[in-house]
């Protein structure tokens, strides 16, 4: 895991991997709460038993934003950002859901710090490259840009 403890840390980190985080099982249980939290039911996700019988995954998956929104908090076990005043999610640049995420899947995220804005003297933007790795495949599920914006 990278500590990031100041703008010139930052810049110093450009280009490097900042770490990979644990597997995470993503189980029915996870996508039927998402399911419910967004209302976004499509039985690809909800009904196992139809899913198997006629999805071309064999199973359910889960929802691409589902695999999205959990960025965040696997990415805590790759970096943190120190001395910030604080810090917020400032969007993403560029998303793909490159494969799906199977019933019962394993994810990880592995981040790359992509670029450091300088938004003005004590304020960056942190670009961060994450790719969601899906256990026993050579394909992604997803890769994101994800910008962080913090206040030294």
């Amino acid at each position: 895991m990278k500590v990031i403890t100041s703008i010139e840390d930052a810049v110093a980190a450009v280009g490097t991997e900042l770490g990979v985080s644990d597997w995470l099982t993503v189980d029915q249980a996870r996508i039927d709460a998402f399911a419910e939290a967004t209302e976004d039911r499509q039985w690809i996700h909800v009904d196992a038993a139809r899913a198997k019988a006629e999805s071309p995954f064999g199973a359910t998956i889960a929802h691409g934003l589902l695999t999205l929104s959990l960025i965040p908090a696997l990415s805590k076990q790759c970096f943190v950002v120190e001395n910030a005043k604080m810090g917020i999610n400032y969007g993403f640049n560029r998303v793909r859901f490159v494969a799906p995420v199977r019933v019962d899947s394993q994810l990880r995220v592995r981040s790359n710090l992509h670029d450091v804005a300088r938004i003005n003297e004590a304020t960056v933007h942190l670009t961060v490259r994450h790719t969601v790795e899906v256990n026993g495949s050579d394909k992604p599920a997803a890769m994101a840009e994800m910008i962080g914006r913090y206040l030294f």
